[in-house]
């Protein structure tokens, strides 16, 4: 390589870096060095990307081409394939009637007899029709579990089990107030299903589940009248399993199918449930797993009558998300999957089309703002609207900033490998670099 070609080289290189630098916004270095140098994260790693929309500049970015382990910052894919793919409304079940048989078959819709949803209009339909039920297998690629999940979790509150027609959340509800203990399917309630007992040596009651049956256990200790209310995974069981559930809330035959009845699958009709943004909604503001899940397997229903989630991921890497700076490896819905592996960048660029497609009434009422739903103590003003995420070592946050000028920024930070006890002191030191740069501009 002769002198002149790499003198030209050497300057191309130079020109970049001043450009890069030149895009870096004065005002952000020194905040961010502050939150580089706290001690609760020091010895961690850590992404930065601060994006500034209106002038398509970023303003700030540190190791934001690095892959991280985003947590529950995964639902923010979750949510935009929601929206590119369900429509606005989810499908409840696809079903057939003939002159004597509702045929039906699940769609993967988590709201069925869930309590956060007052309509049921899938219940509706089942609960009129005097028609013979039979429940037909969907095609189901999924497992219970998603991959790199923790099997510990499986009595969990956020690890329901996943399945192609859940109910009641896929969680049984175990209460205790007083002298009132119950548990919820009505299925659980025999001595069978669930025991408790007073156990003075706990400071606080506690529920299990066993590993491999539906058997539930309850411990309180003798002063603790509640009230409780805790939710653990019931195993979903076969097709033969969910059709006798569905025959306990129905108080009617409900037969599983034996075989597959040739019938024209063209002539199944999609009976749709719920607006999407009563899904969408909770699983960003409580991080919902289990509808974050759903989802993932709803959208494959709709596009294929196929549930797969891996389906569905790999669909929208092709279509929807070729526009990424780079290839994220996303293996589930929720986030808790540590297979997942993203960049900081990849959320900012996902985030920016976000905003471009939906407007800024709907997306701040989703996405969980300042002092309310997992940023209810954090970001008082609220002039934060982002998803939190958490797993052990790994504290996540992306979303939007409006700065005290009225600007919107794009930005996403994460940290993995902290050892911190707790997340809090994380939390704490993002909040603070991002309030820095919203006072700043």
């Amino acid at each position: 390589m002769n002198n002149k070609v790499t003198l030209t080289l050497f300057l191309s290189v130079l020109l970049l870096q001043v450009t890069a630098l030149q895009a870096q916004q004065p005002g952000i270095r020194k905040p961010a060095q502050v939150l580089l140098n706290n001690p609760a994260i020091k010895q961690a790693h850590v992404g930065i990307c601060i994006y500034d929309p209106a002038s398509q500049n970023y303003w700030y970015q540190y190791q934001a081409d690095k892959y991280f382990t985003p947590a529950s910052n995964t639902k923010i894919f979750t949510l935009f394939t929601g929206l590119q793919l369900l429509g606005d409304s989810l499908p409840g079940m696809r079903y057939l009637e003939t002159d004597s048989v509702l045929y039906i078959k699940g769609t993967a819709d988590p709201s069925f007899l869930h309590p956060d949803f007052i309509t049921q209009p899938v219940m509706q339909l089942l609960t009129q029709t005097d028609k013979r039920i039979v429940l037909l297998p969907a095609v189901n690629t999924n497992k219970r579990f998603g991959p790199g999940w923790g099997w510990s979790d499986y009595a969990d509150y956020y690890q329901p089990e996943l399945n192609e027609w859940p109910i009641y959340g896929n969680v049984a509800r175990i209460r205790h107030h007083r002298d009132t203990i119950s548990i919820t399917p009505p299925e659980f309630s025999d001595p069978e299903h669930f025991s408790w007992q007073r156990n003075d040596t706990l400071e606080e009651a506690f529920t299990d589940r066993d590993e491999r049956s539906n058997r539930f256990s309850l411990q309180f200790a003798g002063n603790d009248y509640g009230p409780l209310l805790a939710e653990v995974p019931f195993i979903t069981g076969s097709l033969q399993d969910i059709a006798r559930r569905l025959q306990d809330t129905l108080h009617k035959p409900v037969y599983a199918a034996e075989g597959s009845p040739q019938l024209n699958d063209a002539a199944f009709k999609i009976l749709h449930s719920q607006p999407v943004d009563t899904l969408f909604t909770p699983m960003m503001h409580r991080s919902d797993n289990f509808f974050a899940e759903q989802i993932l397997m709803m959208c494959a229903a709709r596009q294929w009558d196929t549930i797969s989630t891996a389906k569905t991921i790999g669909y929208m890497q092709r279509d929807y998300l070729r526009f990424l700076p780079d290839t994220p490896k996303w293996a589930d819905g929720s986030g808790l999957s540590r297979y997942n592996l993203f960049t900081p960048r990849d959320f900012v660029s996902v985030l920016t089309k976000m905003r471009q497609q939906v407007p800024e009434a709907r997306l701040w009422s989703i996405f969980p703002t300042g002092g309310k739903g997992t940023l209810r103590n954090y970001y008082p003003g609220q002039f934060v609207h982002a998803k939190t995420g958490t797993l052990n070592g790994c504290v996540a946050l992306s979303g939007y900033l409006v700065t005290k000028k009225g600007k919107t920024l794009v930005f996403s930070v994460l940290v993995n490998n902290h050892t911190n006890n707790s997340s809090a002191v994380v939390r704490r030191a993002v909040e603070k670099f991002l309030t820095a740069v919203r006072d700043q501009y």
